[in-house]
């Protein structure tokens, strides 16, 4: 069953701005996963504000690349998190099927592949390099595995406030929850751009047999430039929705954790289309020349992609809350504070 009861709400959540999938979009997935979530999800999103404020929240990692800290840059959170680029795995030797699902990990297995495999990679320009990130093909699936796991610590100890502690505390705990909820429907959403997953992002690189495009204007109308065009909203695509679905999250014979590969699998899918936008923008079925109509099948590209994203979205939210483990540390401790009070 749909959770009906929010469809009122979203339908309020207007934009403040027309922008690129990094807004406009972003909001689109948001209010699709929402649409999606299960009766029996906590109802801490079940109003109007608690709505627009993960809407609002989805668009944070994105402004934080409007800073000019080169920190912050570097650590992913403005830039690395929002993307994988798969060709560059295969370049720098590494098996898809067996990538493993620890950040740092990853990062030395690729730093050893790409330089066994330096051919494979263009020179590094330091004057467009400040922040240290052209080295790396992204970390957006173990942003997602990252943010999912705080998730699901919010929705164990939401449970330990809720039944033993202050109002405030249970305040808080929704409030956070709110949160990393934003911060996922950034990634996720993301990662339903086909653009998001290649290096391939604005414009063909390297080889092109094909005679792609190399129109660094691309990514730009993939990302917003289509939905400001046809102008595509939540509810020409609520009918669609389908009830969100838990994600395997049993032990896996390789050691990985599951819902990272869950994310992988997801973006390895995604990736599938990357061919099919070039070959319409070489067909001249884009339609980005000014004045010009968006053809029915691309404008059905976009919106597929956004169900896409919504829908994975809402499995994370949703698997995140099932998957929830007592946090029988937090009620122990807030059992001893409640018999030392006078």
């Amino acid at each position: 069953m749909i959770r009906s009861v929010l469809l009122p709400f979203l339908l309020l959540l207007a934009p403040a701005r027309l922008a690129a999938w990094d807004y406009e979009g972003h909001r689109m997935v948001v209010q699709i996963a929402l649409a999606a979530l299960p009766p029996e999800f906590p109802s801490i999103v079940g109003g109007k504000d608690e709505a627009e404020r993960v809407a609002f929240l989805s668009g944070e990692p994105d402004r934080w690349r409007n800073v000019p800290d080169l920190p912050l840059k570097h650590a992913g959170g403005s830039w690395g998190d929002h993307f994988l680029d798969l060709e560059y795995l295969t370049d720098a030797g590494l098996d898809l099927e067996t990538l493993t699902s620890f950040r740092y990990e990853f990062v030395l297995q690729f730093a050893r592949g790409r330089a066994a495999h330096a051919s494979a990679f263009k020179p590094i320009d330091p004057a467009r390099n400040q922040d240290r990130t052209a080295e790396w093909p992204g970390f957006a699936p173990w942003a997602i595995a990252e943010h999912f796991g705080r998730l699901r610590s919010g929705f164990s100890y939401l449970r330990v406030f809720e039944d033993v502690g202050t109002p405030a505390e249970t305040a808080n705990a929704r409030a956070n929850l709110l949160y990393v909820m934003g911060l996922l429907a950034h990634y996720v959403g993301d990662c339903s751009q086909p653009l998001h997953t290649t290096k391939h992002y604005n414009g063909w690189s390297g080889g092109n047999p094909r005679g792609y495009t190399t129109w660094n204007g691309l990514h730009a109308w993939i990302d917003g430039g289509i939905i400001a065009r046809t102008g595509l909203r939540f509810p020409a695509l609520r009918d669609r929705v389908v009830p969100a679905r838990v994600l395997p999250l049993g032990p896996r014979a390789d050691g990985r954790d599951p819902l990272f590969v869950a994310v992988l699998d997801y973006i390895r899918l995604q990736h599938r289309q990357v061919e099919v936008i070039y070959e319409l923008e070489k067909a001249g079925r884009l339609g980005q020349a000014p004045g010009a109509e968006v053809p029915a099948e691309t404008r059905a590209l976009v919106e597929a992609q956004l169900l896409a994203g919504g829908q994975m979205l809402a499995n994370v939210w949703f698997t995140a809350f099932r998957g929830a483990v007592p946090d029988t540390y937090l009620r122990a401790a807030i059992a001893r504070r409640q018999a030392a009070a006078p």
